[in-house]
């Protein structure tokens, strides 16, 4: 007999899905393999936990011992520089840095124990956003490719688009500020993750552009004006003085010469960068995209509490596109300086910037989704790809460590005030419930009603499943 390996999980009604894959296989039940798939591709996890996501990734890795496993026990060359302080989580110290997130800690839950072996920004970033270790060797390369695994994004945004076709609004899957890695220097080191990879370019998500004053500039630790944040769509920003009629005219020349190159150079057809090109425009010119992506439109003691800095403007434009209808929104905080989050050299960036913006976006995000009855039905992950080394420097900086670092969950009905996963004394290893990055990934399909066994066709038109070595994390919720 014919079997369709992978995870033996019983169905609702105990049947096991391997022994349904098996008798399907053998035809008993009237059905081809090729059906049967079809089928599967269509199931999901019996009642979603969460209508949306909201995933703020801390490009760089954000030390734990500097934010949420603090170890003020250890000796004094890993216990770090920071002051603990108590929050309203029993058993949970967190950085004095952070007198706002520990003030709601009742709302979320600390992973302390992600972990995974691709100690690599490029590596990392596309781990934690798509559950997939990168095909592409530390060392090897840094930028994406059109063989990368679909960002989680790309699933939602490719099972919305079977589900629901040309009948929606607005799109499901947006990042924000910029693509990851724009901002770096002169924007050459583009880096991986965020993109639909080998599902095709139109399961991309669209993507908001913002600049920068200059080329030494970082928007992420100042104020930014109104005029730099428009949040238009990358690609398809109307230039001053040009109206939607007289885009209208141009759409045919720039079809022309942008998807065909584009096409050309990814050596991927036509017809995908048309579908997404398509759907990027209709979304630019609908009044709605416009209404959703104008931050003017809050009020100013609201944007004063995310910060006017441009991670607080962008979690506050994170909340506006969940409310719109969009369905997963990651928000960067980029390195921009090349550094930042990636705190080799010392922990003053880290004390005087990154921590304080960090703390005031998040916390205003969590408050605000839960006073406007919106952090029930939406996740909201905060997380780096990476930790940073036990053992510091002399002037306080730590290497990269990817063996141990911490995440924030919050909404999607994960009780707040809770901690999951328990680290050694020096915050190096989990001594246990460790949580990889495809756990992750599998945890938030789970919450979203996607089955993390669904299978869709990758590059080599052969049914792949979304998840593959990860399961839930369903202590979370208990």
């Amino acid at each position: 007999m014919f079997t369709v390996l992978g995870p033996s999980r019983a169905a609702c009604d105990g049947v096991h899905r391997r022994h349904l894959l098996q008798v399907g296989a053998s035809g008993l039940f009237g059905l081809s393999l090729p059906e049967l798939l079809r089928a599967e591709s269509q199931s999901t996890v019996a009642k979603p936990k969460a209508k949306s996501v909201i995933f703020l990734l801390l490009f760089g890795g954000p030390s734990q011992l500097e934010t949420f496993d603090m170890k003020p026990e250890a000796p004094e060359t890993i216990r770090g520089p920071f002051r603990p302080i108590s929050s309203r989580t029993s058993g949970l110290l967190i950085s004095e840095h952070l007198p706002k997130t520990a003030n709601i800690s009742d709302k979320f839950c600390v992973v302390r124990t992600m972990s995974h072996s691709f100690n690599d920004h490029s590596g990392g970033g596309h781990y934690i956003q798509t559950g997939r270790r990168w095909h592409v060797p530390i060392g090897a390369g840094f930028a994406p490719t059109p063989k990368d695994w679909p960002s989680i994004g790309s699933i939602v945004e490719h099972t919305d688009q079977k589900r629901f076709g040309g009948e929606r609004a607005m799109p499901s899957y947006m990042v924000l500020p910029n693509s990851l890695g724009r901002l770096q220097e002169a924007g050459q080191y583009p880096r991986p993750g965020e993109h639909a990879g080998w599902l095709g370019n139109r399961y991309n998500p669209l993507t908001t552009r913002i600049d920068k004053a200059s080329l030494t500039d970082n928007p992420y630790w100042r104020d930014c004006s109104d005029e730099e944040l428009q949040f238009q769509i990358s690609g398809l920003a109307a230039l001053e003085g040009i109206t939607i009629d007289r885009m209208n005219g141009r759409q045919s020349l720039l079809s022309q010469f942008n998807d065909q190159t584009r096409a050309k150079e990814r050596g991927e057809s036509i017809d995908a960068w048309d579908d997404f090109r398509k759907k990027a425009y209709g979304l630019v010119t609908s009044a709605r995209t416009r209404e959703a992506l104008d931050i003017r439109r809050e009020t100013a003691d609201v944007r004063n509490q995310y910060g006017r800095h441009l991670f607080g403007q962008s979690c506050l434009m994170a909340r506006r596109l969940i409310e719109a209808g969009v369905r997963y929104v990651t928000v960067h905080y980029d390195c921009v300086d090349g550094y930042s989050w990636d705190s080799h050299r010392n922990s003053d960036d880290v004390k005087k910037s990154l921590l304080p913006t960090f703390d005031q976006a998040y916390s205003a995000l969590i408050q605000d989704l839960d006073q406007r009855g919106m952090l029930e039905e939406t996740l909201v992950i905060a997380t780096g790809e990476m930790g940073r080394t036990p053992k510091a420097n002399a002037e306080w900086g730590r290497d990269h460590w990817s063996t141990l670092f911490s995440t924030v969950l919050a909404g999607a009905k994960i009780p707040g005030g809770t901690l999951y996963g328990q680290s050694d004394k020096d915050a190096a290893y989990a001594v246990d419930k460790p949580v990889s990055p495809e756990d992750l990934a599998a945890t938030v399909y789970h919450a979203l009603g996607i089955d993390p066994e669904l299978r869709i066709n990758n590059f080599e038109n052969r049914p792949t499943q979304i998840v593959e070595g990860g399961a839930p994390v369903l202590g979370l919720w208990s």
